[in-house]
């Protein structure tokens, strides 16, 4: 959902997606002089509670000296940033923000304009698109304030799990667990297949009687072994089906068809591997796409991969499979399927972000692929977010390397680009932070594991490419895998936008600790005209303009 209001010549845009309210806040700069921040006042209908949320700086004339990790209340210590976002919302929930700008002294702050936009937030099930991310963040405040350094297995009751799940896990199980049978089938294609409790989930439909097949990649040690041990364990031997053809490939699809009575109606697909470190460790979503016409091509592609057949032979049945979509294309969503026979797919996804007007948003896993840095060398968009792992693909240290890091590092410079690489926290005596410790659950990706690009979200005409596939050309021309390119639905956009500003947001400020002297305390609230630089030609000013939806 998304709103916005206007009063005393404050304006604020609010943005709802399921967990994440993104609020653009705009304020005019004739009206800046003494600003020293904004409050945000949160009103919970459902819950029947009211509360200023709180942030992570203080004054430092009114610091009450709290212990590390504390936060406060905007109330008393204002944002000073015209983007902000409540990350503890509720799906489904009906919620009031009142943003109020203040003005005076840190011990005597006075408000001088205030907005109040009320809002609902969205369902994850609602609609043609059902859409699940997982925390993504196990290395953060928040879990330490919760669980301390504990990992997540250490945790009585299955706690942090549960937190990190954040409803994904719950989603899959109730994708699984409603299957009449007699009625439904489940066609699933998977990269890692071991989460235990999944498999024996699978296990139990199996023996109620619910048709389950599953192709796994076995093309390769590793995830053949543990996917294969797991299998062993639940006997389920006879509903799967080992992906062994081109042994330097990977069978890197994560998606699930439903059928009802014979009929493919709806498919689960995204980045989420069914393992321990896909559902809880490093960030995934799922995406489920009640379209029949969507699942109805994922069913026909799962059984060419069932053929487990030759990489080459199976190209040009792909490809007539899922040919690249008309622009713009007929139908909301639209299955592209790998491998293919060239790139064209790939320059497909260039040229829809080289379109960009207004923004553009991008997840890397695995390093950027030439033909995006020429994206966001050139893209007409005035705003351009990449969200990385890490800021090459994995090399070895070198010449090539180092000129690869170059590239990102001149791309960065750019005003137009913003970018942040995962990291997390280690603390010091001085910083403030409580210590953050990663999960172990992810080994290789830690962090970014998303596959996702949006194109103008916040426009009336918004594009959302999501899938399993990494923007790479092994993705396009040697593995398996799937992704869906979803036009004109605010819904969905609204979601990813949410969720993507969430986790960039954490881990840019993380990386910039990396930056800091260590030895110095973090930087307090300012008492001088630190709003300066979200106006003019700046980065925070194109933030500021593009999610507060103003021109100037």
């Amino acid at each position: 959902m998304r709103k916005s209001r206007t009063s005393d010549g404050l304006k604020v845009n609010v943005v709802a997606g399921t967990y994440v309210v993104l609020l653009g806040i705009n304020y005019p700069r004739e009206c800046c002089d003494g600003l020293m921040g904004f409050s945000v006042h949160r009103v919970a209908h459902d819950e029947d509670e009211a509360y200023y949320l709180k942030g992570t700086k203080t004054f430092t004339e009114t610091d009450p000296g709290f212990v590390s990790g504390s936060q406060y209340s905007t109330r008393e210590h204002p944002i000073q940033s015209f983007q902000w976002a409540d990350y503890s919302a509720k799906p489904g929930a009906r919620y009031t923000y009142t943003v109020t700008a203040l003005k005076g002294t840190p011990q005597k702050l006075v408000p001088v304009a205030k907005s109040k936009v009320p809002v609902v937030t969205e369902s994850p099930e609602s609609g043609d698109h059902d859409v699940y991310f997982n925390r993504g963040t196990a290395a953060s405040q928040e879990y330490g304030r919760r669980f301390g350094d504990r990992r997540p297995e250490e945790v009585p009751n299955n706690k942090a799990f549960e937190w990190l799940s954040r409803g994904i896990y719950e989603a899959l199980e109730k994708f699984v667990s409603t299957c009449e049978p007699g009625r439904h089938a489940l066609r699933i294609a998977a990269y890692e297949f071991h989460y235990y409790p999944f498999v024996q989930l699978l296990k139990t439909a199996v023996d109620r009687g619910v048709d389950v097949k599953v192709v796994y990649d076995a093309r390769k040690s590793s995830p053949k072994e543990a996917n294969e041990r797991a299998i062993a364990e639940y006997g389920i031997e006879t509903s799967c089906i080992p992906r062994e053809e081109g042994k330097s490939y990977i069978a890197h699809n994560k998606f699930i068809v439903k059928s009802d009575n014979g009929t493919p109606v709806e498919a689960w697909t995204g980045g989420m591997n069914f393992s321990e470190g896909g559902i809880f460790g490093h960030s995934n979503v799922a995406h489920v796409i009640q379209d029949p016409a969507v699942a109805v091509t994922y069913h026909h592609y799962w059984e060419i991969l069932a053929g487990d057949p030759k990489v080459a032979s199976m190209k040009p049945e792909v490809e007539a499979l899922s040919p690249l979509p008309d622009w713009p294309p007929e139908r909301e969503s639209t299955g592209v399927f790998s491998p293919r026979k060239t790139l064209d797919a790939l320059s497909f996804y260039a040229e829809l972000a080289t379109g960009a007007r207004d923004a553009l948003f991008m997840t890397f896993a695995f390093g950027m692929h030439d033909l995006f840095k020429e994206v966001y060398r050139n893209c007409n968009a005035p705003l351009r977010f990449a969200l990385m792992e890490k800021p090459t693909r994995p090399m070895k240290d070198g010449p090539e390397k180092d000129a690869e890091e170059q590239e990102i590092r001149n791309l960065r410079n750019m005003t137009e680009n913003v970018f942040a690489v995962g990291n997390f926290i280690r603390t010091n005596a001085y910083d403030g932070w409580l210590a953050e410790t990663l999960s172990g659950l992810n080994s290789y990706v830690r962090y970014i594991h998303n596959k996702f690009m949006l194109i103008d979200p916040l426009g009336r005409v918004p594009v959302v490419v999501t899938g399993s596939a990494n923007f790479s050309d092994a993705s396009t021309l040697q593995n398996d895998e799937n992704m869906v390119v979803i036009r004109k639905n605010r819904r969905v956009a609204d979601i990813y936008l949410g969720e993507y500003m969430r986790l960039f947001t954490h881990h840019a400020f993380r990386e910039s600790l990396q930056w800091r002297n260590p030895d110095q305390p973090p930087k307090p609230l300012r008492t001088d005209a630190w709003w300066t630089d979200y106006f003019g030609d700046t980065d925070r000013s194109r933030r500021r303009r593009y999610f507060a939806q103003v021109k100037s």
